[in-house]
């Protein structure tokens, strides 16, 4: 890490390499790559996205984040409070996200504070232009979004209305020391951790149905012979499958073929 100049820092992140690819070249963690690249003083400035093709200087709030730059064009002095977006849409992630997101925004600016939102999806009513004071199309990742955090040293971050992407480094986040309001990302942590709420179940007595961790078909195969009904996939987010028997009135649904596997995600 410590070959690791100026010159080629500034290059690779020029060139487009994120630190979680340069930590894996140099056999380093993303959190040694961040802190050596923050002291060379390598951070990304910001630009406003040009809706007017150069032929009027653009105010819009429309921004993103690069390092083929030399200046930024916007001053950090709101200090507003961020809103992370959901993203890209799929199944089981889509458009409740997205107006959770908008609403949350709008309850900040009812309120008097400044809003900052961070979104890669321009088909969300959240990258309107006029639902946040600032609009970043960004990729919602840890790298980008502790950058825009420290740039405009936001008041605080929102994460719990985003969905999964969000969620994914919510706790992350907060060790980070990102002042993350609303639902403690720790709370978040023991609600997507199957194996950690199913231990919360356990000990305040309430009954759960049978479920298992897969990370092959063989292992989903073994977990739908064994209960002898319907299992249920569905995708954890820590990318493994989750299954668990399929109920109807508290009765274990099932058909002739007992390996019938409903495929949600």
């Amino acid at each position: 890490m410590e070959n690791i100049d100026y010159d080629l820092m500034q290059r690779a992140k020029k060139m487009g390499f994120g630190d979680p690819q340069i930590a894996d070249i140099v056999g380093s963690t993303e959190e040694a790559v961040r802190a050596r690249r923050k002291s060379l003083g390598v951070i990304p400035f910001v630009k406003r996205i040009d809706t007017l093709a150069a032929e009027y200087p653009a105010h819009t709030n429309y921004l993103y984040t690069t390092y083929n730059a030399q200046s930024h064009d916007v001053e950090f002095n709101e200090h507003g409070t961020m809103v992370l977006g959901s993203g890209v849409y799929r199944i089981g992630s889509s458009v409740e996200f997205d107006w959770c997101a908008v609403t949350c925004a709008r309850k900040l600016r009812n309120m008097g504070k400044k809003t900052i939102m961070i979104n890669y999806n321009p088909e969300t009513v959240s990258t309107d232009f006029d639902e946040a004071d600032r609009l970043y199309f960004e990729e919602l990742g840890w790298e980008r979004v502790m950058d825009i955090y420290e740039l405009e040293g936001a008041a605080g971050a929102i994460v719990s209305v985003g969905g999964q992407l969000p969620q994914n480094i919510a706790l992350r986040l907060k060790e980070s020391g990102v002042n993350v309001l609303g639902t403690d990302p720790e709370m978040i942590d023991t609600a997507e951790d199957r194996h950690k709420f199913s231990a919360v179940l356990d000990e305040i007595g309430v009954d759960q149905p049978g479920w298992t961790e897969a990370t092959s078909l063989e292992d989903a195969k073994k977990f739908a012979e064994k209960v002898g009904c319907v299992a249920l996939f569905e995708r954890s987010f820590c990318s493994v499958c989750l299954l668990r028997p399929l109920y109807f009135s508290g009765i274990p649904f099932s058909f002739g073929h007992r390996m019938c596997f409903l495929a949600l995600q």
